[in-house]
């Protein structure tokens, strides 16, 4: 009896599973159905699926449970509408649906992922209020609303979500109040409610949130004396275009006049403003809507009998000060324009409310959003001492926040490689492009913040067509990591091409090889050129795992200039690699330096590479390429296809890169010379 009751036990558990998972499946399909009804991006999501097979159902990810527990589907041209079966998704804790076309309501049904930690719904066309359900999101860490079409009042409840770090919601159409309840979110980091209508006062509660780094309220209708406490956040309030907004103390935010006075209860606590008067419009003359105003009301009747001379005094007075202090501020603001800024300050200065998504959507650096000021964390006291303008800088730092969101949190499965000091993800940016993003620990970075930066400074300026180029970087104190964004390389490094079995479609052609080497050699001789704008480079680390291949085969040279920024046991850590691989330079282990002779003669070790289609070269091939046996060198997977003239130069090239003595090797502009007048590949 009790084995047939077990028995019985154990096959209403099997059967629960796959309605379990039937269920996330019945939820992804609904989605689908709504949010790509063309079918054109979704293809990998079919009835019959797993969503948690890998990669079977794009863009999505399950925890060890089996469970959908991340969405990623940012940038991919969705133009739909979200379904209210995203609740049945009960252990997501990611949906990043960012850069896309949805439109329609945020539906009510997104209350009930209790265990969503990350809400990326910016830059779509989500119409109708923000849902009041969102309150039960009670994981919620961040809420992206930004650029929408949102309409309503910011929700109260918004101030029970106790894990809240950022709020974004700028560039909608909201109005009302900003909620005070706002001021209960402790764990509260930044918060945009830049460019809507909102209107009244801004609640002084917010001053009290201790984490709070960014409060950005501009170009919305807000009124009333700023409270003075608001001063602690020093650069990271922003609060322009709001002309009924006045202060002491704060740039660019005017004094406040008789009239802002004549309308503030006093009787209310410090910072507790009440306007007596709602009428005014921004367009109303100050002086007239004094006169217009009911003087029968004790108030105004005072006023008349006070004497005008003690009123002429006061105002003399106040003008002094005023202007002292006028002074005193726009002093502390040019000595504050000197240091660098944060990203979304050099950018919403310059930005209508008209144009956010338009100029956001030219940026060459997608990751840098008006959704956040504050991902530049570290090295702010070093940054003045780098020699590159303030807007150049500006221009490609990024914030942790979205290379998070870029690599799905630093997640496993978008790992690319490790080195010994180093983690190269693939990631996803907001416009849907591909990147790769290599993650350094700033223990093995320069310990000093001004060589750091002159570092940085070298890497963003380096430009060429067979560099990979760097979109940007982010570095994080609290994380102690420094985050290098680069172009991604779809058909891998070098080393995927040598040591290719016979009949590989990975055997390269040979005028591919020609190209390849060719690439390489015009970027290393843009390295060593020096003129007026561009210092001389030595790369130092050279090698068929520093090249990487594009969609048209053309190569492109990894870590240009990042030396700079490491610290020397790292460089020589990662010297060891290549010296076991032949790449060193034979001067080096005596004279410890590098010139552009080293790199000459790592250039021709990779040449023999390509070539002989190896990555390491036995005696007998070193023997045969030294007495010219070009046919018994060359990579026998062409099958003869190649010029065996041009194989011999190049041969004869690659030995005199390789001289052991570096005078006898010749610098890489001849190399380029040499190349484009001995071969004929295109």
């Amino acid at each position: 009896m009790i084995q047939y009751f077990l028995l019985n036990f154990f096959l209403l558990l099997s059967s629960m599973k796959p309605s379990l998972a039937n269920t996330e499946l019945r939820a992804l399909m609904d989605i689908k159905a709504l949010l790509d009804p063309e079918n054109k991006v979704l293809k990998t999501w079919e009835n019959d699926g797993e969503p948690c097979s890998s990669g079977s159902f794009i863009g999505v990810a399950c925890n060890e449970h089996g469970k959908v527990a991340n969405i990623s589907l940012q940038g991919r041209g969705l133009t739909g509408k979200l379904s209210p079966a995203i609740g049945d998704l009960k252990c997501l804790s990611g949906l990043y649906l960012h850069y896309n076309s949805i439109s329609g309501e945020i539906p009510k049904e997104i209350g009930k992922l209790t265990e969503l930690t990350d809400l990326y719904l910016d830059f779509n066309n989500f119409s109708g209020i923000i849902p009041a359900e969102i309150t039960h999101m009670t994981s919620l860490q961040v809420l992206d609303l930004c650029c929408n079409h949102l309409t309503g009042n910011i929700p109260v409840e918004l101030g029970s979500l106790s894990k809240l770090d950022t709020i974004a919601l700028q560039s909608n159409q909201l109005n009302g109040s900003i909620p005070s309840s706002l001021g209960n979110l402790n764990m509260l980091k930044r918060l945009n409610l830049s460019y809507n209508h909102l209107s009244g006062l801004i609640p002084e509660a917010l001053a009290n949130i201790q984490t709070l780094e960014k409060l950005d309220v501009q170009s919305n209708s807000l009124e009333g004396i700023v409270p003075a406490s608001f001063k602690k956040f020093d650069a990271g309030f922003s609060f322009e275009n709001n002309t009924r907004l006045c202060g002491v103390g704060f740039h660019a935010l005017r004094a406040c006049t008789a009239y802002d006075n004549a309308n503030v209860d006093i009787n209310t606590p410090p910072f507790g403003f009440k306007f007596k008067n709602h009428t005014i419009t921004t367009h109303d003359d100050p002086k007239k809507a004094n006169r217009e105003t009911h003087c029968t009301s004790s108030t105004c009747s005072k006023s008349t009998k006070f004497p005008r001379i003690v009123i002429v005094v006061v105002v003399i007075i106040a003008s002094v000060v005023l202007a002292t202090v006028g002074f005193l501020t726009f002093f502390r603001y040019r000595r504050h324009k000197q240091k660098i800024g944060t990203t979304v300050e050099a950018s919403e200065s310059r930005i209508s409310a008209d144009h956010v998504i338009d100029v956001h959507s030219k940026s060459a650096s997608p990751l840098v959003s008006l959704a956040y000021s504050s991902g530049w964390n570290p090295l702010a006291d070093g940054l003045n001492s780098g020699d590159m303008s303030q807007e150049v800088l500006q221009y490609f730092r990024y914030n942790l926040e979205e290379v998070e969101s870029a690599t799905q949190y630093f997640s496993e499965a978008n790992v690319l490689g490790r080195g010994n000091f180093s983690t190269v993800y693939k990631g996803v940016l907001r416009d849907g492009s591909i990147v790769a993003i290599k993650s350094i620990n700033m223990s093995s970075c320069q310990s000093e913040e001004a060589e750091f930066v002159k570092g940085l400074n070298l890497l963003v300026s380096l430009r060429h067509e067979n560099l990979v180029s760097l979109r940007g970087f982010c570095c994080s104190r609290g994380r102690g990591e420094c985050f290098f964004i680069y172009d991604f390389a779809p058909k891998g490094n070098l080393l995927k091409y040598l040591d290719v079995v016979d009949g590989s479609d990975l055997s390269l052609p040979w005028s591919t090889r020609i190209n390849i080497i060719k690439g390489i050699a015009k970027g290393l001789s843009y390295l060593h050129e020096e003129n007026a704008n561009k210092l001389l480079v030595v790369h130092q680390n050279i090698s068929a795992e520093k090249i990487v291949i594009d969609n048209q085969y053309k190569p492109l040279i990894l870590d240009s200039g990042l030396r700079k920024i490491l610290a020397d046991d790292t460089i020589f850590s990662a010297l060891k690699v290549s010296a076991a691989m032949g790449y060193l330079a034979p001067e080096y282990v005596t004279t410890g330096r590098f010139t552009e002779k080293s790199d000459v003669y790592s250039f021709g070790v990779i040449l023999l590479h390509i070539l002989s289609g190896k990555q390491l070269l036995t005696n007998a091939m070193r023997s045969a390429a030294e007495s010219c046996e070009v046919e018994q060198f060359v990579d026998h997977n062409l099958n003869g296809k190649f010029s065996i003239s041009e194989a011999a130069k190049l041969v004869k090239l690659a030995l005199s890169c390789t001289h052991e003595l570096p005078d006898e090797r010749p610098n890489m502009e001849a190399v380029v010379q040499e190349l484009n007048r001995r071969t004929s590949g295109s």
